[in-house]
């Protein structure tokens, strides 16, 4: 056996073993405005389950549990199995500790995909600022999130601006949180559109609804399911939800829920 291609250890052999796996990083920007953050992952890894994915959701926004200290030791050991299809990682204030000379906290993914080989997406959730920090040498589709509120739109359209900005990102999703009877869920991602288009001449790709009052076991809509698949870049079309899918999609649901509750 040649000694230059045998794993130093069982965690080198890991990461030798899924080194061909694409990971997908997916930034979903913070919005303090929208009461119900949880339930537009919820409804993301529902999304990304259907396709047969595994996503580690790291929350790395203001209003996320401080990272365990432990952290810094074993990131792999802070992260929490919420159910087969889902992972959870609270990660508020992580990336400025991979703070680089050029303001980019990117070491911090790097860490991340070290931390989670089996993770197949890696759904970042962050302000808009930490986003533009850790995707500095990235090309992502950031998805934004609003609720049936003014202040939540004003600060989705500043979040866009910023990321515009400082990423030179110039397409964008959207994740409505609101109920789904609401007259006015057209609107608000019609004046986002209308915004990003003629101040910014940025684009809102694809936009979904995360219904807070929904029942875990309801079907996704097509338009969630169209929007992960933008995102994973795999067509417009997802298969058929999977046992995995539906097995995890509850617990994960709960998980959510109670990384939340405060």
């Amino acid at each position: 056996m040649n000694s230059r291609h045998a794993p130093l250890d069982q965690a080198h052999g890991l990461r030798q073993l899924f080194a061909a796996q694409r990971q997908r990083f997916v930034p979903l920007v913070h919005n303090p405005h929208v009461a119900f953050g949880g339930v537009s992952m919820e409804r993301l890894c529902a999304a990304f389950a259907e396709a047969q994915m595994h996503t580690l959701v790291v929350d790395a926004a203001d209003t996320a549990s401080t990272a365990d200290e432990l952290a810094q030791v074993d990131l792999s050991a802070c992260i929490e199995r919420l159910s087969p299809s889902v992972s959870y990682l609270a990660a508020r204030g992580l990336p400025m500790r991979h703070l680089d000379a050029r303001g980019a906290t990117s070491g911090f993914l790097s860490a991340l995909a070290e931390a989670a080989p089996r993770a197949d997406v890696v759904l970042v959730h962050a302000g808009a600022s930490d986003i533009a920090r850790l995707f500095a040498r990235r090309a992502p589709r950031p998805i934004l999130q609003a609720a049936d509120l003014p202040e939540s739109l004003t600060h989705a359209y500043a979040s866009m601006k910023l990321l515009t900005q400082r990423l030179g990102v110039m397409a964008f999703d959207l994740m409505v949180a609101a109920d789904a009877g609401s007259p006015r869920i057209a609107r608000i991602a019609d004046r986002l559109a209308d915004c990003a288009d003629r101040f910014l001449g940025a684009a809102l790709s694809d936009w979904a609804l995360a219904d807070p009052s929904a029942d875990d076991d309801e079907p996704l809509q097509p338009e969630l399911r169209r929007l992960a698949a933008a995102q994973l870049r795999n067509g417009d079309d997802f298969t058929e939800p999977s046992s995995l899918a539906m097995h995890g999609r509850a617990s994960a649901a709960r998980g959510f829920a109670a990384a939340h509750a405060n």
